[in-house]
């Protein structure tokens, strides 16, 4: 009878033992996919990659001038804009940043936030991240030579939301609409721009990728009094070549702002055009604290 008594206690305690099977199984398949891309940027473009809290980023990006420019070896020794920055993870899903870029003597301050993550369940099937950055125009000029009227004019934002899926280990895409507002225009342009990106990379090895960046303004601007149009869209296709702590992307693109708002406001550069193309690239260091 005493053996019955135990089988029967054991008969009724299998179902919370499936519960708990479950529970921890359910736990499991509900971990944050892995990042979508190795790089917190995308060439020009963020991507949705945050890093773990208390994560130091130092960012270098360079872009040479034109390769077709005459005696310039490709545009190397021609004309660069440089970007120095560092970007700091206050959270796991806050990032704040600062960079001087050489174009305009422009300073930039940046926020990053996680809203959704991907999970490799699938129950969250992509990843949804918001970044934001206020540039100030560091270039000579006041009130009393018409350059800049008030401080209020030196002031640039650009707001942009990615949108982005890791398919497989190999392959991860991103969709990124974005606003782009420059507190003074010349006369008649609007101080607002909507654009949206496209970016993806393809990992032929496992420290190895192909990637691909194009961005098309939205809105359309009028051309400009040399007859350049600010309506081209922008397209960068190189390499990537990444290790746990360092990323570094080579290519070749038709933007040379770097910041988000000096691309997508005033590139007057055609890809496919003459003196459009030229050779950047972009590196990165993480330090964890």
């Amino acid at each position: 009878m005493k053996n019955y008594k135990i089988l029967l206690f054991i008969f009724l305690l299998g179902p919370l033992f499936s519960f708990s099977q479950e529970e921890v199984q359910e736990k499991v398949e509900e971990k944050p996919e892995r990042p979508a891309f190795e790089s917190s940027s995308l060439v020009d473009n963020q991507t949705n990659v945050l890093f773990n809290k208390n994560t130091l980023e130092i960012m270098m990006q360079h872009r040479f001038g034109p390769m077709d420019q005459e005696n310039s070896l490709l545009g190397i020794y021609g004309p660069a804009n440089i970007r120095i920055g560092a970007s700091y993870s206050i959270l796991d899903w806050v990032t704040v940043g600062y960079g001087i870029t050489k174009k305009d003597i422009t300073s930039d301050f940046s926020l990053k936030v996680g809203i959704l993550n991907q999970t490799r369940s699938g129950s969250i099937p992509l990843s949804i991240t918001y970044y934001g950055d206020i540039a100030i125009n560091g270039l000579s000029g006041s009130a009393g030579d018409g350059v800049f009227l008030t401080k209020q004019d030196r002031y640039s934002y650009f707001h942009q939301l990615i949108i982005a899926k890791r398919f497989s280990p190999e392959f991860s895409f991103q969709i990124a609409p974005s606003l782009t507002h420059f507190n003074a225009v010349d006369y008649g342009y609007d101080n607002d721009r909507f654009a949206i990106s496209f970016g993806g990379r393809y990992k032929i090895s496992p420290n190895t990728s192909l990637i691909l960046d194009y961005s098309q303004p939205i809105t359309k601007r009028e051309d400009n009094e040399l007859g350049q149009s600010y309506n081209n869209a922008g397209i960068s296709v190189g390499a990537e070549f990444s290790t746990s702590a360092h990323a570094f992307q080579l290519f070749v693109t038709n933007y040379n702002g770097i910041i988000g708002q000096q691309n997508y406001m005033y590139n007057t550069k055609d890809f496919f055009g003459k003196g459009g193309i030229l050779i950047g690239f972009n590196i990165t260091r993480r330090y964890s604290f």
